[in-house]
């Protein structure tokens, strides 16, 4: 088995989960709830040159990585919101590392991506909250992907992904002293 890098994924990657468990469901819903929260206290009195520091060599700054959670974060709701609403539509990737190139991503303040993620995760949790278990295996597709997945699956992967790029911040702050 590979080594994982614990800068690079300080909780561990990504495990799929095997079936639906309602309780699991919830604890996800809960972790996207959180988030918001859960970010502003890991970038809470950093300033301009600690959030345009790499969390680790070659990776983006924190300054990006919360810009990039802002983006995932759009893209993932909309994917719940079409799995809902369409039959197994087909979802497309966005390209992470040139979206946290932009301009938006390199030097507007973290506070507009912080203020959208309230926002967007006020209703993202209010749909998730809403659907049944049947709405939980309807699936989407990500273009390219041998294999469609149900959504909470989706759920599942977004939980971790907030948990995996706080962490990272965290990481930072406890190896830099901050």
């Amino acid at each position: 088995m590979a080594t994982v890098d614990p800068i690079r994924y300080p909780i561990g990657t990504f495990q799929e989960p095997e079936r639906f468990e309602a309780e699991e469901v919830q604890k996800w819903i809960a972790a996207i709830r959180g988030l918001p929260n859960d970010l502003r206290t890991a970038v809470s009195g950093l300033n301009d040159e600690q959030l345009n520091t790499p969390y680790r060599d070659g990776g983006w700054t924190v300054a990006q990585v919360v810009h990039h959670l802002a983006d995932a974060s759009m893209n993932a709701f909309l994917r719940t919101k079409w799995g809902v609403t369409e039959d197994g539509p087909t979802v497309k990737p966005f390209a992470e590392s040139e979206w946290a190139k932009t301009a938006d991503a390199r030097t507007l303040s973290i506070e507009s991506s912080l203020l959208l993620l309230d926002g967007l995760h006020a209703r993202w949790t209010v749909l998730l909250e809403s659907m049944t278990e049947v709405d939980f295996h309807r699936t989407i597709r990500p273009e390219g992907a041998a294999r469609e997945m149900p959504l909470y699956v989706l759920t599942a992967l977004y939980a971790w992904h907030g948990k995996h790029h706080t962490a990272q911040i965290v990481s930072l702050r406890k190896r830099k002293g901050w």
